[in-house]
């Protein structure tokens, strides 16, 4: 019996040690040596303090700033850890509302998100992008039209000219990966940055 069970035993032991520790570590090393940046998790510094990431979004409120797309991540509750409270952008919490196109709920609060957000840019179409969430919830990225309508406001709660904050957006967005994947799109974090700058 011995016999038959030592080569499985053998093999899984094998199989362990390359499949769980000698190919992640050596997937980490290399990754380290060509990808220095994003092995470190793609971090954005400012003025030598990490202030975020460029893969994971903020939740940015103020209309002095540009909004990401919506987030639809949670958190325990403190109160009540049977229970679970909104937290925008919670990175250990990853997912969607899981509410779908015949969802009552979600009909709503679209709508009410769209008439909120037609008061900051009346007469133009709100993109779908700022009134959904992501798969993930922690989508650090909106499309160009999103950042675009939102100029209006945010020149007007900085008291700068339309066309230079619209300049500016245009500077920060990015195209297809490699000219083919995915779509053109614009990191909020790095945009409100650079508005930042702009200002100082």
């Amino acid at each position: 019996m011995l016999k038959e069970i030592r080569p499985a035993v053998v093999l899984l032991v094998a199989l362990t040690i390359v499949t769980g520790l000698v190919y992640p570590l050596g997937m980490t090393g290399i990754a380290g040596v060509l990808f220095p940046v994003q092995a470190q998790g793609s971090l954005i510094e400012k003025d030598g303090k990490v202030i975020g990431s460029a893969l994971i979004g903020q939740a940015f409120t103020s209309d002095r700033y540009f909004h990401g797309r919506l987030s639809a991540t949670t958190a325990p509750d403190p109160q009540d850890a049977t229970k679970s409270v909104a937290a925008p952008y919670n990175a250990a919490n990853s997912g969607g509302s899981n509410l779908g196109p015949t969802s009552k709920a979600l009909a709503e609060r679209i709508a009410a998100d769209v008439e909120a957000l037609k008061k900051d840019n009346p007469g133009a179409a709100v993109p779908v992008d700022l009134v959904t969430t992501s798969a993930s919830g922690l989508d650090p990225d909106i499309s160009p039209a999103a950042a675009l309508f939102q100029v209006l406001r945010v020149a007007k709660a900085r008291g700068l000219p339309e066309n230079r904050v619209r300049a500016l957006v245009e500077a920060q967005i990015k195209g297809r990966t490699l000219g083919l994947l995915g779509e053109p799109r614009v990191n909020v974090l790095e945009l409100n940055l650079a508005l930042d700058g702009l200002t100082s």
